[in-house]
Order: C-alpha cells, then structure tokens, then sequence
C-alpha cells in the first residue's frame, strides 16, 4: 500500500472497509491525484501568492522512525484544505505551481461538507517548485515570516543538514518559530515558558 493511500485513510476516513483492494477504507473517497491528471488553465501566479496567504499552511512534524539513528524523523508539508466544491481552484494551484496531489478528505463525523487537500510532501518537490515559485512571487502577510523559516528547513534537507545532530536541533528552533506565528500561537508561547 503506497503512503498516498494510507494518508487518505487513515487520517480522514470515517468508514473502514478493509476489502477494498486499493486500501483506502472509505470507497466514497477518490483515490488522490496530482498534476498529470489535471488539465486546468493555471492561474495568475500572483492570485496563487494571495491564496496562499490567506489559506496555505506550512508544517514541520517530528515523528518516530524506527530506521533512523536517533529514531525520529522531520517531515514537511505544505497544503491548502478546502471545502470539496472549491477542488477547481485546488486544482488549478495544482497546476500552476506545477507539482503536488489533490487529496479528498471526509468529515462525515463531524457532521461538515466533505473537504478536498492540496499538498505537497516531497522535499525535492518543494526545493523544484514551490520554493522557486514562492521567490519569485513573495507573500505579502504574516505568513510570509513562517515561509521564510521554512524555506531555511527545506534547504537544510537539500544540503542534508537534517540527518546530523546539529541540523536536526536547528530544525527544531526552526519549528518553533513557524509555531509562534501560527494559529495557536498562544497556546504554543503558553508550552514554551512551563
């Protein structure tokens, strides 16, 4: 089973069918496709810029990884979550930024519309054509600062900082400071003084 397939079910799914023999366990749910399915007039990369202002995310997760020496692992992901009749403009970002997949993700627990996910997890992907993109069409908001932080890590991860001590102790600064420019912020601020 490829980990495309498991982040669909396992992170949003609300149905477990274990027959299904592509496994995901919601079969409502479309399996997830990138640019090579999309054939969508790109958009004004400035719009592009402005949407990820106001709607993407940039997040950096430590995770445990029994392969790696000091058995935990930095993973980066950049995505904008939608609700599912926006997936057009999803798609057409898709195709502008010229890289990614297009997830579908189901609420149905909670009672929401069903939602669709831009994202981008690959580090060579992001190095190829987000970061080049985002250079050359700088936000303009708040979250230009986390974009900054960010690229720093993605770089370190092209240079393989990320697989020594000290890289891996400078990512974690890195994070904290994309985490006290987030949403929870105050939350975070609150964590880091106990």
């Amino acid at each position: 089973m490829s980990n495309v397939t498991r982040e669909v079910s396992r992170v949003r799914s609300t149905k477990r069918e274990s027959s299904e023999k592509d496994g995901r366990r919601n079969s409502q749910l479309q399996a997830p496709f990138g640019k090579e399915r999309i054939h969508k007039e790109p958009l004004h990369p400035q719009y592009v810029a402005g949407f990820i202002d106001g709607e993407g995310s940039f997040s950096v997760s430590v995770g445990k990884h029994k392969t790696m020496k000091r058995g935990s692992e930095v993973r980066l992901e950049f995505e904008i979550e939608l609700r599912a009749d926006d997936r057009d403009i999803l798609e057409r970002i898709c195709a502008t930024i010229g890289c990614g997949r297009i997830y579908d993700l189901s609420y149905d627990r909670y009672g929401w519309y069903p939602h669709v996910k831009y994202k981008i997890g690959g580090v060579k992907d992001m190095q190829k054509y987000l970061v080049p993109f985002l250079d050359k069409h700088p936000l303009q908001a708040k979250k230009g600062e986390v974009y900054v932080f960010f690229r720093q890590i993605v770089m370190m991860f092209a240079r393989k900082e990320h697989l020594t001590d000290e890289g891996f102790e400078k990512i974690l600064k890195l994070r904290d400071e994309i985490r006290a420019r987030g949403k929870k912020a105050k939350t975070h601020a609150k964590t880091l003084t106990r």
